[in-house]
C-alpha cells in the first residue's frame, strides 16, 4: 500500500518518540515493522528530517544515530513559529489566530500567558 506525503516521516518520528532512544536506519525499519520497505528508504526519511532540523544525528561507527530534537508539541510549536516568522503582519495573524480559537482554547492561552506575566 502506498503512503499518503508525510506519512512516512510521520511514522518515523512516531517509533522515534516511543522508543526515546537514538536510533539507526536499522533500528528504526525493525520498529516500523514493515517488510515491503527498503531500508534505502528509511535512510533516505531519516535524512530529510535532519535537514528539515526535525531530527539530530551522531555518528556511531560507519552509521548515524538519529534522535528527535523536540516531542510531539514542541514541533507542532516549531512549526506554528515558522509559519508565524514567515509572515509580515505578525500581529494581525496573531489576532487572526485567537479570534478563530474555541473558547476553552482561547481560555487555556489567556492563562498561559497571564502564567507567564507573573513569572510561573
Amino acid at each position: 500500500m502506498r503512503r499518503g506525503p508525510g506519512e512516512l516521516e510521520a511514522e518515523v518520528l512516531a517509533v522515534l518518540w516511543q522508543h526515546d532512544q537514538p536510533a539507526s536506519a536499522a533500528d528504526v525499519r525493525q520498529w516500523l515493522d514493515d517488510d515491503s520497505l527498503a531500508y534505502t528508504t528509511v535512510v533516505t526519511i531519516l535524512s530529510r528530517l535532519h535537514e528539515k532540523g526535525v531530527l539530530a544525528r551522531e555518528k556511531q561507527g560507519r552509521m548515524f544515530a538519529y534522535h528527535p530534537v523536540d516531542d510531539a508539541p514542541g514541533l507542532a510549536a516549531r512549526r506554528m513559529r515558522a509559519v508565524l516568522d514567515s509572515e509580515d503582519n505578525r500581529e494581525s495573524v496573531l489576532a487572526r489566530f485567537v479570534s478563530n480559537l474555541p473558547p476553552g482554547d482561547e481560555q487555556a492561552l489567556r492563562q498561559l500567558l497571564q502564567g507567564d506575566r507573573e513569572g510561573t
